[in-house]
């Protein structure tokens, strides 16, 4: 299993916007130095918490200032831009990044985003295949592009001038394109299989119950089968709220207290989802009561936390549910206290996954 860094950042409302931005470079260039595989930022314009507003300016930010690490839009929300303009902006920041680039893509799950947008009433699933539909071919194709959709069309035929190179849209460096990978959100998602059957990865969010984790495989399996090519767990990526501390009081403090980043983090998703009617994520079963969903209640759920020892414990008995996956995500969350931040993801780089490897591949050798 690889370690892998997923953030989609939810800040105390009121904390200095300069100083979010700062700590969460600084989480990326630890994990670059730490080893951490990957690692991906999420995106929303109208959210003063989760307030990264471009994940791939963001990600731009870090090209220079990382090494190993590859780095990618967690993600781009493809109905919010014009695809051509998707479409030069990643060509760009692939080779910004010499090639250590994924990309990351949806439909986008804010609200506000899409009406501020103009697309609230859209079908926005229908925007998003057509967008990336169209992002794709720009890449496959060329200058002067005949491009025409429901939504957007591209075309540069009666301004190209080839003498001068214009007219002509950038590639990315890795051909066809870079990597592609969707988050799914949704138990039993059909956008896995979707993906899957296009060539994408998946990425299972970190607010889903294990047994909805675990129901992300079988469908990417089912995508797998229908392009005629068989799945390997080793492609897909799972997210995680992981909290590690040097002992177990400052771990339970740090991840439960009611001012804690892990519980502000959950307080946010929790309403909004709450607001959408998608209580269902946090369910164990469809007729479980709304009442029973309480934000003590999801924090236990979905919150992993403890010392090195507890949360390899945690973390085998959660892959033993959902099943083998290739990359481990942990979730990054605000800073509020910034040495515990920066420890937690020090122990799991070096503690925990040293010995989640050497279980997993005792019990491997055991089968």
């Amino acid at each position: 299993m690889k370690l892998g860094f997923f953030t989609m950042p939810i800040h105390p409302l009121g904390k200095d916007w300069r100083q979010c931005l700062r700590e969460d470079r600084e989480a990326f260039i630890l994990a670059d130095e730490l080893g951490y595989v990957e690692g991906l930022c999420g995106e929303h314009v109208t959210d003063q918490a989760e307030n990264i507003t471009s994940c791939a300016m963001f990600v731009a930010t870090l090209a220079s200032v990382t090494k190993q690490i590859r780095l990618g839009t967690g993600t781009v929300n493809i109905p919010n831009t014009h695809p051509a303009a998707v479409a030069g902006q990643i060509a760009m920041l692939d080779h910004m990044l010499d090639g250590r680039f994924i990309f990351g893509i949806s439909p986008g799950g804010l609200l506000s985003d899409a009406e501020a947008f103009g697309t609230l009433d859209n079908n926005r699933p229908e925007m998003f295949l057509e967008g990336i539909e169209m992002v794709l071919a720009i890449w496959a194709g060329e200058a002067p592009y005949n491009l025409q959709g429901k939504y957007w069309k591209v075309s540069t035929a009666r301004t190209i001038m080839p003498e001068i190179g214009q007219g002509f849209i950038a590639k990315p460096l890795q051909r066809p394109h870079p990597p592609i990978v969707v988050t799914a959100v949704s138990p039993h998602s059909s956008s896995v299989s979707q993906a899957a059957a296009r060539g994408w990865e998946a990425i299972s969010a970190n607010f889903l119950l294990p047994q909805w984790v675990k129901s992300h495989w079988p469908k990417y399996q089912e995508g797998c089968a229908q392009a005629g090519r068989v799945a390997d767990a080793a492609n897909w990526r799972v997210a995680k709220s992981v909290c590690v501390a040097d002992d177990l009081s400052t771990a339970r403090r740090y991840a439960t207290d009611p001012n804690s980043p892990y519980r502000q983090y959950y307080h946010s998703l929790f309403t909004k989802l709450k607001s959408n009617g998608r209580l269902i994520l946090f369910k164990t079963h469809a007729e479980q009561p709304d009442d029973e969903i309480t934000l003590d209640y999801v924090c236990e759920k979905l919150i992993v936390w403890g010392t090195p020892d507890k949360v390899v414990d945690d973390l085998l008995s959660f892959r033993q549910e959902v099943g083998d996956f290739g990359t481990l995500l942990y979730a990054g969350k605000d800073w509020a206290d910034p040495a515990l931040g920066r420890r937690s993801m020090v122990l799991m780089a070096e503690q925990v996954m040293r010995r989640l490897d050497a279980a997993i591949g005792t019990r491997a050798a055991a089968d």
